[in-house]
């Protein structure tokens, strides 16, 4: 997969003033003064990691959506007297079993 520039410019580079037109390095516009403008082997060099913070995010997401849609709820359930503290803690741990790396 190619480098997502703009993906990489808005993590490792947030706060500097440029454009991006395509998808390629060629249709970078820096437009902060700065900062230099970062080379295209620079930015393909960080793409790696920026993909890993993405899908690091993602994950964190999905997860924080899974314990609200599963466990929270058995966790008020068993606040309310109607679940066990054992029913919300296997629930949690669903969830945390569903995402184990």
């Amino acid at each position: 997969m190619s480098t997502d520039y703009a993906a990489v410019l808005t993590y490792r580079y947030p706060g500097t003033l440029w454009s991006l037109d395509g998808d390629d390095y060629k249709g970078l516009d820096w437009q902060d003064e700065e900062t230099a403008k970062p080379t295209k082997a620079q930015l393909d060099k960080q793409w790696p990691e920026v993909q890993a913070q993405i899908a690091l995010e993602q994950r964190n997401a999905a997860m924080r959506a899974a314990y609200a849609q599963y466990s929270d709820p058995v966790f008020f359930q068993w606040q309310r007297g109607e679940k066990t503290e054992a029913e919300w803690r296997a629930a949690v741990a669903a969830v945390q079993a569903q995402f184990a790396e």
